[in-house]
């Protein structure tokens, strides 16, 4: 058997080209989405990520609005700046990027947030409608994962689905987005005894652990669909002492021949995360002003 590799990059695009056409039906009628995003210091891998968020949010047709404070900023001071953007009818969108200086509290900056306008889904009245099945915003990663499974397999009813991994990011809205789709859904994690054997039952696995290659090959259920969020960093001796490579929590090259589809690393969940925002944006859009979301099938591989 080889699985068939969820291209997570193509299917990205063709959801970024999707919402744009919504964002253009929007624009008939006088809308026009605004995402705000806020980024506290000078982290590297931060300022890249934001970098590409605004330039995506452009590419389909939103307005962007980048707010670069420095490592100093206080609590206080973020805390005012969010007040702002809550009270902004331009801004549609509010994203704080995390993780945030010592200083600052992220709990009470992420609660804060307008929950209508909390893109990353990440307020605790947000999981509380997923939680109990009231339309909200979803966190992206999650969505984006769910997409994914969904371009191989249409329908996830019935399906024994293994979460490993239970962060409020990822893991704990991820099981609830499957339970949704009427799976039958055990989280596991790092306390959870004979984990080979939990994920062997499988038939969709989610790995959100943070550990490289955790996951190995015989741990994959013949003929199951495996989604690998993780993205970590190890030496890549290849190319030299000083170089790394990015590699998943799966140990792809073992179970790319037992999956029926698998997602790669780079190149799988990941640039699905910041078309997932650009669809949040889109649709807290429409819920604040009472519109319809545009009739665009997102799920469409």
């Amino acid at each position: 058997m080889s699985a068939t590799i969820i291209d997570g990059k193509a299917y990205a695009e063709g959801l970024r080209s999707r919402i744009a056409g919504a964002v253009g039906t929007l624009a008939g009628q006088g809308v026009t989405p605004g995402l705000a995003v806020v980024i506290v210091g000078e982290d590297p891998a931060s300022q890249l990520y934001v970098k590409n968020k605004a330039r995506q949010t452009v590419e389909v047709g939103m307005r962007s609005f980048e707010h670069k404070l420095p490592a100093t900023t206080s609590e206080t001071g973020l805390l005012d700046l969010v007040a702002r953007l809550n009270a902004d009818p331009a801004v549609d969108g509010i994203l704080v990027q995390l993780p945030l200086p010592k200083q600052i509290d992220a709990q009470k900056v992420i609660e804060a947030i307008d929950p209508s306008k909390d893109v990353d889904g990440f307020h605790p009245i947000n999981a509380g409608r997923l939680m109990t099945g009231v339309p909200g915003l979803v966190s992206c990663t999650p969505l984006g994962c769910l997409l994914l499974a969904q371009s191989v397999r249409r329908d996830l009813a019935g399906l024994n689905a293994v979460v490993l991994g239970r962060s409020n990011i990822v893991g704990k809205p991820m099981a609830q987005l499957l339970i949704a789709q009427s799976c039958t859904v055990t989280v596991a994690h790092s306390k959870t005894r004979d984990l080979p054997q939990v994920c062997r039952n499988a038939d969709l696995l989610v790995a959100a652990v943070g550990r490289p290659e955790m996951v190995r090959g015989d741990w994959i259920k013949p003929g199951a669909i495996v989604i690998d969020v993780g993205i970590n960093r190890v030496p890549n001796p290849a190319a030299g002492e000083a170089k790394t490579r990015v590699v998943g929590d799966i140990a792809y090259a073992e179970a790319a021949p037992v999956a029926s589809a698998i997602t790669p690393v780079p190149g799988g969940v990941g640039p699905m995360t910041i078309a997932c925002l650009l669809r949040n944006t889109l649709e807290a859009a429409c819920l604040r002003r009472g519109l319809p979301m545009p009739a665009v099938d997102f799920a469409a591989p």
